[in-house]
């Protein structure tokens, strides 16, 4: 029992630099290129009692697997992976509270190491002292997304934090207080197989222990690519097809809506984005007893293809006229139906949707996941209206609620979040 005890006692102080600050300090003093990044990592655990540097593959070595699943999406560029690329089928958000000894110093540790086995996961490659490489093999276009919370900033530097990266205004509607509000480091892991989503999920947290513990865990879904065409828009839980005027990157204006920039007041976030995560409870069980024009009424659009209801042979992209009447003089879209409410005049009040469905067995609904570059100006506008007077809200609750800081993405030799440091 003494050696099983020294053993995980050894294994925890090497990860986390707890018992050998000083040395691993010096140790994570720069960066090498990707297998540098690699590396940064595994000198934390080089010594663990029992370990095998034979059985670990080397980045460089890297083949992409044949057929579905072997697929790997690059981690690097001026944005992180995983927002813009095409959806994957599951996702699991964790967010993380920082232990109260957790300070600046430990924080730039924790940033290293996570950068490292980001770089080696997402490449299909088990982080070193992987008990369980094999299980990194086939990444499944595995991506792994940092983002950071307003405490987390705090620490680092107070001045730092951008008056967004906050606790959104209270909406009237809103039941939250659940246990899936806010957070100090989030991290959105996505695949489109689930093994890869939960082994990644194991090693990062392997990682992530001593500096911080979970504070909630939200894993979505949506329909498996191949499913359907692509380019075809998700159905949430109601049936509604969900996410129709999204704004997509080869839009002009794109970049403006979800990049924030150097000029936004907090160049480290240069290249980042803020992102909104609600999770909202759907009452089924009462909408399941809405007729068909009931429900189509609701949303605005036909449940078959999400077309417009004032042009339901239009398909799913026809444009919505909100003018549009009925024989008795009424909008064919009700005033407070759901797309009414949620459009915009000024087309800078935009974000760009990153939803999934979630079931957990006792409740199910929507984790509504919005990129932008102020959440304050471009989401916070669009709830309050819904908020306001939607009609869906009959049938949905948000239970939950929190704001990230997107760090911006990193190249080969760098660490992820280093901006945030300087």
């Amino acid at each position: 029992m003494a050696k099983e005890q020294a053993h995980r006692l050894s294994r925890r102080a090497l990860l986390t630099g707890g018992a050998v600050g000083a040395g691993i300090g010096a140790l994570l003093g720069g960066a090498g290129g990707v297998a540098g990044g690699y590396t940064l990592a595994g000198q934390e655990r080089a010594n663990e009692p029992g370990f095998d540097p034979s059985v670990q593959p080397a980045l460089g070595d890297l083949t992409e697997a044949p057929g579905f699943g072997g697929e790997a999406l690059p981690c690097h560029g001026r944005h992180q992976a995983g927002i813009i690329s095409v959806p994957a089928t599951h996702v699991r958000h964790i967010a993380y509270t920082l232990r109260s000894e957790t300070d600046r110093e430990a924080i730039t540790r924790m940033l290293r190491i996570l950068t490292g086995d980001i770089e080696a996961l997402t490449a299909g490659v088990g982080p070193l002292a992987d008990p369980e490489p094999e299980l990194a093999a086939r990444p499944a276009r595995l991506s792994i997304t940092v983002g950071v919370g307003q405490r987390l900033v705090d620490r680092v530097d107070p001045a730092k934090r951008p008056a967004w990266l906050a606790p959104l205004p209270k909406f009237q509607l809103d039941q939250l207080g659940n246990g899936f509000d806010d957070g100090d480091l989030l991290l959105i892991v996505q695949a489109d197989d689930p093994l890869p989503v939960a082994h990644a999920a194991r090693m990062l947290h392997r990682d992530l222990d001593r500096f911080a513990e979970i504070a909630w865990i939200q894993q979505g879904f949506r329909q498996s690519r191949g499913s359907e065409a692509k380019g075809t828009t998700m159905r949430n839980l109601m049936g509604q097809v969900d996410g129709t005027v999204n704004p997509e990157p080869a839009d002009a204006d794109f970049d403006p809506l979800i990049w924030i920039g150097a000029g936004d007041g907090q160049p480290w976030l240069a290249g980042g984005s803020a992102f909104v995560l609600r999770r909202i409870r759907m009452e089924l069980d009462t909408w399941d007893r809405v007729d068909r024009p009931g429900r189509e009424q609701t949303i605005g659009r036909t449940l078959s293809d999400g077309a417009p209801i004032n042009d339901p042979t239009g398909g799913e992209h026809a444009p919505a006229d909100f003018d549009a009447k009925n024989a008795l003089g009424l909008p064919i879209i009700p005033s407070a139906a759901h797309i009414r409410r949620a459009k915009s005049d000024d087309p800078s009040e935009r974000i760009v949707r990153r939803a999934v469905n979630y079931d957990d067995g006792q409740e199910a609904g929507l984790l509504f996941g919005c990129y932008q570059r102020d959440p304050l100006k471009q989401f916070v506008p669009i709830q309050q209206r819904l908020d306001e007077a939607d009609m869906l809200n009959e049938w949905v609750t948000h239970t939950g609620s929190a704001v990230f800081a997107v760090l911006p993405g990193f190249t080969s030799g760098q660490t992820l979040g280093a901006a945030l440091l300087a």
